[in-house]
């Protein structure tokens, strides 16, 4: 039934006892969430209420959705209040920096991919730009990172005079730049190229290159060094 309380059912079909005594891989998406939310409303069971939340994302449906939905969204769903808002978000973001301590751990900065793969799942989710900055040493080791700005790259990233006194600040020897794209699609735009320009030349001329510039989409990115619009450093 799908009103059905949670303790009307069988034990063998709550959620928690399910996890219990089967263990976590035999439950459902909606049978996992349900033990996090723990309960449901007078109207419906935390099951079907899990359920409709996995169904109420507009970009995807799903866990997946999950990711792209905020505080506003999730309130808007009927059954979510505040505290079961939070604990989705705190889901989620347990998630996400779950995903980057696992990469942090075997990430060595000597590849594009290496980059991307450190920050893709910080990233990828994001409705609005981020631009990064990985402040290098002579090894390729992490010095530094820093979010430089927030919004559409062409107005917002950081003037390239203070990205270099941020280089100086952390003694880097070289850096690259990272930023996403909302789209998915991490095909350089006009102004990432133009900008990417600016940075690389009075970078080379200071004696601290710009590696590359890693374009992030949803499961793909592009690097700058690699398409040619960065010349490598010798």
């Amino acid at each position: 039934m799908k009103n059905m309380m949670i303790a009307d059912m069988a034990e063998h079909e709550k959620p928690v006892e399910k996890l219990i005594k089967y263990g976590p891989g035999t439950l459902s998406d909606a049978e996992l969430l349900a033990c996090i939310l723990r309960t449901g409303t007078k109207d419906m069971n935390v099951i079907t209420l899990s359920q409709l939340i996995l169904n109420s994302g507009k970009a995807y449906k799903g866990l997946r959705g999950l990711n792209y939905q905020d505080y506003t969204d999730l309130i808007k769903i009927s059954g979510v209040g505040n505290v079961k808002a939070a604990q989705l978000l705190a889901l989620t973001e347990i998630s996400r920096r779950m995903a980057s301590q696992e990469t942090e751990e075997r990430v060595v900065f000597n590849s594009s991919e290496s980059v991307a793969d450190y920050f893709m799942e910080e990233v990828r989710y994001l409705t609005k730009e981020r631009v990064y900055a990985l402040f290098l040493s002579t090894s390729h080791g992490m010095l530094h990172k820093t979010l430089l700005s927030e919004g559409s790259i062409d107005r917002s990233i950081m003037s390239p005079r203070e990205l270099f006194k941020e280089t100086v600040r952390y003694e880097a020897t070289s850096m690259i730049l990272i930023h996403n794209h909302p789209s998915g699609d991490p095909t350089p735009s006009m102004q990432d190229v133009m900008i990417t320009t600016q940075i690389m030349e009075l970078g080379n001329s200071l004696g601290i290159p710009l590696l590359d510039h890693i374009i992030i989409g949803d499961k793909r990115y592009v690097s700058m060094l690699e398409e040619g619009y960065i010349k490598k450093s010798d």
